[in-house]
């Protein structure tokens, strides 16, 4: 039997890249997408010299064409998606009244509308065949406000809740859309939220000041963490699961 083939955006970024390897490990073929070429390819290159079946294409999720043109591609060379990771995501910080507009248009580009083009495309080509399954990497700030990421929280709600729309109305063709909502993880783009070597100290002890809980199981994750999340809500051990939001923060936003 050919193993299945998912696509995972974002893939050489710290959780992309996580999500693709546990993936690839656990016997999927993996078309690991990124804007960046050079990155992604350095990426794959050693998942392949570690015997993975993963394969490298370059695309920008903010275009429509371009994502057609990518599914396409991949599909003609490596076979059906029947997995789809939507993890490309930027950051752009700043208080919600001083936002500039290409902040706010950059940041829903590829955090809202890449979610839409991506899974569009993907989903479009798995309605025929019956079969498929989605999970969105949005964040805990969907649901929690942040000082200074309005953009950003902004965007994962959208996609938070497109993705749930989404699966609601292709549950009748067997395609399941889940959500994971990851917290502080030991990512460059959590360490460049802060000075150097202080990243974790600070997610984990939190900032009263501004009205942010720390975590309370005392650590941040690992995108390995995060990918575990995802494979499992990928996986057919949650074969009756769509539309949910599994938040995995360690406890940061107390339950909510």
């Amino acid at each position: 039997m050919e193993e299945p083939l998912a696509l995972v955006t974002g893939a050489a970024g710290g959780i992309g890249a996580a999500v693709t390897r546990l993936l690839a490990e656990r016997q999927l073929k993996v078309a690991a997408v990124d804007l960046e070429g050079s990155s992604i390819e350095e990426t794959v290159a050693k998942m392949r010299a570690d015997g993975l079946d993963v394969t490298a294409f370059t695309a920008d999720v903010t275009s429509s064409p371009a994502v057609e043109l990518l599914v396409q591609q991949v599909e003609d060379e490596l076979g059906p998606i029947e997995q789809l990771v939507n993890a490309a995501g930027v950051l752009r910080q700043g208080a919600a009244h001083t936002l500039s507009d290409e902040d706010w248009a950059a940041t829903f580009a590829v955090n809202t509308t890449g979610v839409f083009h991506t899974s569009r495309t993907v989903v479009n080509r798995m309605i025929p065949r019956g079969r498929g399954a989605v999970v969105t990497v949005a964040s805990n700030a969907a649901g929690t406000a942040r000082a200074g990421m309005a953009a950003y929280a902004a965007s994962k709600a959208a996609a938070t809740a497109f993705t749930k729309c989404l699966g609601l109305e292709v549950s009748a063709h067997g395609i399941r859309c889940n959500v994971v909502a990851p917290g502080s993880t030991d990512t460059p783009m959590l360490r460049g939220m802060h000075a150097a070597d202080s990243a974790a100290k600070k997610s984990i002890a939190g900032d009263p000041a501004a009205f942010r809980a720390g975590i309370p199981l005392g650590k941040v994750a690992t995108p390995h963490d995060i990918a575990e999340a995802v494979a499992f809500l990928l996986s057919d051990a949650a074969g009756h699961i769509t539309m949910h939001e599994l938040t995995v923060d360690g406890g940061a936003t107390l339950g909510v």
